[in-house]
């Protein structure tokens, strides 16, 4: 057998199995997704999602869980996006090469390998107890945006990186300054890759339990929060305790699957209109350009 021959059958051999394995994993996603798709959808109705929850959360809906997910998610996007680009920014535009660039690029990315527990209980010591805002929204969305921090940073530095440096120079040499060449020139060229961390971000905010567990969530609420300094109700949280340790596991079952084909949607809403953003801005680039 000559090489060539060897070297073909080799080929098809691994990217038969990867193959194989996409579609695997594409299988368990379409099983997961079906299995609650087909015990949730029935507990799905206009009640089920205007309604408080009621009977010890057997019965009722789950509008404070929706609400409160909503205003977690938005509360830590606020916090963690503006900061995250500026860093992001400042990282590859100004802090040059030197050892200290070096360090934080690498508490960055051990700070996103942290467990989500971990930002809770930091949270809960920080947010809840050292600047007294108690289980709060703003707690809680401090502490969500401290989770999905490095994932902003990253991906805008990521972005960025990708923008040849003859925009850069191109822009220096019309006499802009370097400000004005990253404002209105660098970043949005990037803007739209860097969206992809707002998407990362949204994706893994919406269903995290273990930080919002100790800053910000109650078991039961029986009316919606009037301010960012009320405990709140979320879907992951509400989930967990419904299927866990509620009043009555079984009579609150049907409540636990609709409640995860609700957080689901909610994730694809979310991730669907991260998406349109970011073709927008990237259709808006390759217009300007």
């Amino acid at each position: 057998m000559d090489y060539r021959k060897k070297r073909n059958i080799n080929q098809v051999v691994w990217f038969s199995t990867l193959r194989v394995m996409s579609f695997i994993v594409v299988a368990i996603l379409f099983c997961i997704l079906g299995f609650i798709l087909y015990n949730g959808a029935s507990a799905i109705s206009w009640d089920f999602l205007t309604t408080m929850p009621q009977d010890g959360m057997t019965k009722g809906g789950i509008l404070p869980a929706i609400l409160g997910t909503f205003y977690l998610t938005i509360g830590a996007i606020i916090f963690a996006f503006p900061l995250g680009i500026l860093s992001g920014i400042y990282l590859n535009e100004y802090a040059g090469k030197g050892w200290i660039v070096k360090l934080i690029r690498m508490m960055t990315n051990n700070l996103g390998a942290i467990p989500s527990i971990v930002f809770g209980l930091f949270g809960m010591a920080l947010f809840v107890n050292k600047l007294k805002f108690g289980d709060s929204i703003i707690a809680g969305s401090l502490t969500l945006g401290l989770l999905v921090l490095p994932i902003v940073i990253r991906t805008t530095e990521e972005a960025l990186k990708q923008i040849d440096d003859s925009f850069r120079t191109g822009s220096l040499a019309l006499g802009a300054t370097k400000f004005q060449t990253i404002i209105r020139v660098i970043l949005p060229m990037a803007f739209p890759n860097i969206i992809t961390g707002l998407i990362l971000s949204i994706g893994r905010v919406s269903g995290e339990t273990a930080p919002i567990m100790f800053t910000a969530v109650a078991y039961f609420l029986p009316h919606l929060p009037s301010s960012i300094y009320d405990q709140v109700m979320a879907l992951p949280y509400h989930l967990y305790v419904v299927a866990t340790s509620g009043t009555d596991i079984e009579a609150s079952r049907p409540i636990a699957y609709g409640t995860a084909f609700v957080l689901i949607v909610i994730v694809l809403i979310l991730n669907l209109s991260a998406s349109w953003l970011r073709k927008f801005f990237g259709n808006k680039v390759k217009t300007n350009s």
